[in-house]
């Protein structure tokens, strides 16, 4: 019971990371529900969309109130990677064996590989986020100018990603849509919050055709604080730099990604 509250807790700073980055969600959310919660690592990337999708939905709404979304980019790089997202979920991962090879005793398994790739994701995301990025500013900037076949490209690898490892995202999302389409900061914040929504939700109904037994009581309250989370980073957002907390959240991204690693392959 503690460890539940606790993971409840969590949940709110997956809300907080969504509402302050626009990203960060699932980095968060799938090590909390494997590793405080107790589920599956199979089951968390599917509960991780749920979480993240339904929590990005209510900020990216939030967003467009305050004219801080651009829908045509949405469409842009949302509809390849939606498209990418459902078919990876629904057609790719039952593919993927049990054991995928062994050494002597140690079995590589499919848990087990997918927390590998997420580590992995996650410390290619941190050196994302910790360096210095002179185009994030949260200054308007000019005319926008679409790159569409970079965009479209980029969208279809992240809905893979995404359906791979539960990860909404946002961290590729929006250096794409702030270098590819010179977007203010916190446009591509408000902007990234819906794509990771509609490629989320759509890439959980994916899982709903499977086997797997939902726990819909721990997943609504796990996404309930997770929403109460967003509106306080959406708050926060406006008294805080965003340059500064990105970095910050890059250098714990990368700890928690050696960790996962270290604890999936050695221990």
């Amino acid at each position: 019971m503690a460890t539940d509250l606790i993971g409840y807790l969590l949940a709110v700073l997956v809300g907080v990371s969504l509402g302050l980055i626009g990203s960060g969600g699932s980095i968060l959310t799938v090590p909390i529900l494997v590793y405080v919660m107790g589920v599956n690592p199979i089951l968390a990337t599917a509960y991780s969309l749920f979480v993240v999708g339904t929590t990005s939905l209510v900020g990216g709404v939030q967003n467009a109130l305050q004219k801080k979304v651009d829908f045509k980019t949405m469409f842009i790089f949302g509809i390849p990677s939606i498209v990418a997202v459902y078919l990876t979920r629904a057609y790719l991962m039952p593919l993927i064996p049990d054991v995928l090879f062994s050494v002597g005793d140690f079995q590589f398994t499919k848990p087990i590989a997918l927390m590998v790739l997420f580590a992995i994701v996650m410390i290619f995301a941190s050196i994302s986020m910790i360096r210095p990025c002179p185009h994030c500013k949260d200054a308007d900037a000019g005319e926008i100018k679409y790159n569409y076949p970079m965009i479209l490209l980029e969208g279809a690898l992240v809905g893979t990603l995404t359906g791979l490892v539960g990860a909404g995202g946002g961290f590729l999302i929006i250096p794409a849509l702030v270098l590819l389409a010179k977007m203010p900061m916190k446009l591509a914040v408000g902007t990234s919050l819906f794509i990771i929504a509609a490629k989320s939700l759509l890439g959980f109904t994916g899982d709903l055709q499977g086997s797997e037994t939902i726990d819909w009581t721990l997943l609504s309250t796990f996404t309930g604080s997770s929403v109460v989370g967003i509106f306080i980073g959406i708050f926060l957002s406006k008294k805080i730099e965003g340059n500064k907390l990105k970095s910050a959240f890059g250098w714990f991204v990368l700890v928690m990604g050696i960790y996962i690693l270290i604890k999936e392959l050695f221990l």
